[in-house]
């Protein structure tokens, strides 16, 4: 039979087909197993209202075989199988489906999973082969056709002998080259990994020999008179497919234990999750979801190199190994797997095209996630402070990085240490427990806890018998900040230079003391020069003799945190904080530093830049210059001792 030419338009196809659609060339086995599938589909649904198709359920099957002398691969299936017009119209004519258009036949009688729907999967094979060999009997006829096609060529069909009904493909490997490695794919390990890694939950039975071992008598004796037994190597045909995937599975049917050791095995974690999370929505969007909170986290979780999203599957077939998309990135510890038959798939499968039912599902799974943390905050306190030292700070980025527009789902969701209760808790906690004169939410920033109590700004706060969060991540600074208030109380850092604790009299009595000190005040800032704003009296110190304080949007902490990131050690003036030197007019060291001014302003100047150190050190930084700063205290210690 001459042969037959591919469409003009259908050549180019097919030359896009085996060189650009497809990013990975394995992807051919999940395509020629999807198909076979469907041709399946298709004959079990017929033999519901047709006695004659003489099948059951149970007897259907996809047969894989492996050939390595003639570096031939066969998929095989009993399905529906192709006529000769079909072959020549659904192989001749590239992204013709005939799976398409049968669906769309029978949609209106009953609902019909059917994975293809492009007609394009198919061409996929050559990509590592050099020959295509398709052997169809369509059910119902009593001759088969034989096409066979050696790429963009061209192909022919012709009759043949076939005893069943059904279809095998036969790809001849293209020969090794450099870089590429055809004959993996003769390789049973190589192929039972795709099957797994693509097909596992394909719903019919999937069979290839699988090697085994086994003793046998070597026709030997021992020194006992008993046979030897040696080791020898044997094949056996068996399904290596799972077939029904655990998220179809009801709870009745699939335990959380069941779950669990699902989860490690597909995860290769060695513990168990703290939270199951089974979903099954139908609607516009129908899916199943099967998700997990794991109990530690990776020890590459909060670098670029971790690797997030969800597995994507549509009708059990894989999709996408990770899809960023199905959950935002403060969920992104979240690890498990969605199917769903309603998703819109590009023309290679390997991706999605973005449509709405992408992000209904998307915005389902993230509420469900919430919920589930919820649940486990108010039903499990313990559990849920482990959560959120492995990864509370993936939700504080949360915050962070949607610019306050995750506040909402985030915020009842974190926790941090309480001074008084010296443990975790949530805001709520936290607001509940305010006494009706408190007005502000406070905080502390600091390397460490221990730090952190003993700094001197928390000195008033503390003495009201105010709670304090202490904060000890990088980002906690610029979490507040982007939070700026919860259930309508406002958050206040220790170091800013209104608290709002201190009464009228106090007010007055701070004011009167910054006026009559106010040669001396300007004598500080004259002092220091642009490292402060100003230099005042403090209202809220109480045993130490100076503090630092900041005005405007920029605290120590967020300084701190530019200046660790920053190239050459300079920063911007934005990213700089306005620093306020709070002086303690009650303090020994105070009046002090007001006899030096007026008896002898070149010792008042060293013990202003003293205090300025001082300060820094109080506030958990380093004195600009060290080794002056020890040499001031020398002197200091080195000077006779008054009276």
């Amino acid at each position: 039979m001459a042969k037959k030419q591919f469409k003009s338009e259908s050549k180019r196809l097919l030359e896009l087909m085996i060189n650009s659609i497809y990013t990975h060339k394995e992807i051919f086995l999940r395509e020629l197993i999807s198909n076979a599938s469907d041709a399946i589909d298709k004959l079990c649904y017929l033999s519901l209202t047709d006695d004659k198709v003489g099948l059951t359920r149970d007897d259907f099957r996809i047969d894989i075989y492996v050939d390595r002398e003639k570096r031939t691969l066969t998929v095989a299936d009993n399905g529906i199988g192709m006529s000769l017009e079909e072959l020549d119209k659904n192989l001749g004519v590239i992204a013709r489906s005939g799976s398409l258009q049968f669906k769309q036949e029978m949609e209106k009688k009953e609902d019909l999973d059917i994975i293809g729907q492009f007609g394009v999967g198919f061409y996929s094979a050559f990509m590592v082969a050099s020959k295509v060999v398709v052997v169809s009997r369509k059910y119902g006829e009593e001759g088969a056709n034989m096409w066979v096609s050696e790429g963009v060529d061209g192909y022919t069909i012709t009759p043949c002998e076939k005893e069943t009904v059904g279809t095998e493909i036969t790809l001849t490997l293209k020969p090794d080259e450099e870089g590429e490695d055809y004959s993996t794919f003769l390789n049973e390990y190589t192929l039972r990994s795709l099957i797994k890694k693509y097909s596992d939950y394909i719903r019919w039975p999937i069979y290839m020999d699988v090697t085994k071992t086994r003793q046998v008598e070597s026709g030997e004796k021992d020194e006992k008179g008993n046979p030897k037994l040696v080791w020898e190597d044997y094949t056996e045909r068996e399904v290596v497919n799972s077939r029904v995937p655990i998220w179809q599975r009801t709870k009745s049917e699939a335990t959380d234990e069941e779950c669990a050791a699902f989860y490690k095995e597909k995860f290769h974690d060695m513990e168990d999750p703290v939270a199951v999370i089974r979903v099954s929505a139908e609607g516009a969007v129908s899916y199943k979801a099967l998700l997990f909170i794991p109990k530690t986290a990776p020890y590459d979780f909060y670098t670029r190199d971790y690797k997030a999203g969800l597995e994507l599957y549509s009708s059990g077939v894989l999709i996408m190994e990770r899809c960023e998309d199905l959950l935002p990135e403060h969920f992104r510890f979240v690890k498990g797997v969605v199917d769903s038959q309603d998703l819109s798939l590009n023309i290679s499968r390997e991706m999605l095209q973005h449509d709405r039912q992408l992000k209904v599902i998307a915005q389902n799974l993230e509420k469900r996630v919430r919920s589930e943390l919820k649940k486990m905050q108010e039903n499990d306190p313990e559990k849920y402070r482990g959560f959120i030292k492995n990864f509370g700070l993936q939700l504080k980025f949360g915050i962070v990085n949607s610019f306050g527009v995750s506040r909402d789902t985030l915020a009842d969701l974190l926790m941090f240490y309480s001074c008084k209760n010296e443990k975790l808790i949530t805001l709520h906690e936290y607001v509940v427990a305010m006494p009706d004169s408190q007005k502000y939410i406070y905080y502390a920033c600091g390397e460490d806890i221990e730090h952190i109590a003993k700094l001197p700004q928390a000195e008033a706060v503390r003495e009201k018998g105010y709670d304090i969060l202490f904060l000890t991540d990088e980002i906690d600074e610029f979490v507040m900040k982007t939070l700026v208030r919860y259930e309508e109380k406002e958050f206040r850092s220790v170091t800013s230079d209104d608290l709002g604790l201190v009464s009228e009299e106090e007010k007055k009595a701070a004011e009167e003391a910054q006026e009559k000190n106010q040669a001396l005040l300007g004598f500080v800032k004259e002092t220091l020069g642009d490292k402060i704003v100003a230099a005042k009296i403090s209202q809220t110190l109480r045993h130490h003799p100076v503090c630092l304080t900041t005005q405007g949007p920029v605290s120590l902490e967020m300084e701190r945190f530019y200046q660790s990131r920053s190239k050459n050690g300079e920063l911007l003036p934005m990213f700089k904080a306005q620093r306020v030197l709070e002086l303690n007019p009650e303090h020994p060291v105070f009046e002090a530093l007001k006899n030096a001014y007026e008896t002898d302003k070149s010792a008042a100047e060293e013990r202003v830049k003293m205090l300025y150190d001082l300060s820094l050190l109080l506030a958990g930084m380093s004195p600009e210059d060290p080794a002056a700063f020890a040499e001031r205290v020398s002197n200091l210690m080195a000077q006779p001792k008054q009276g």
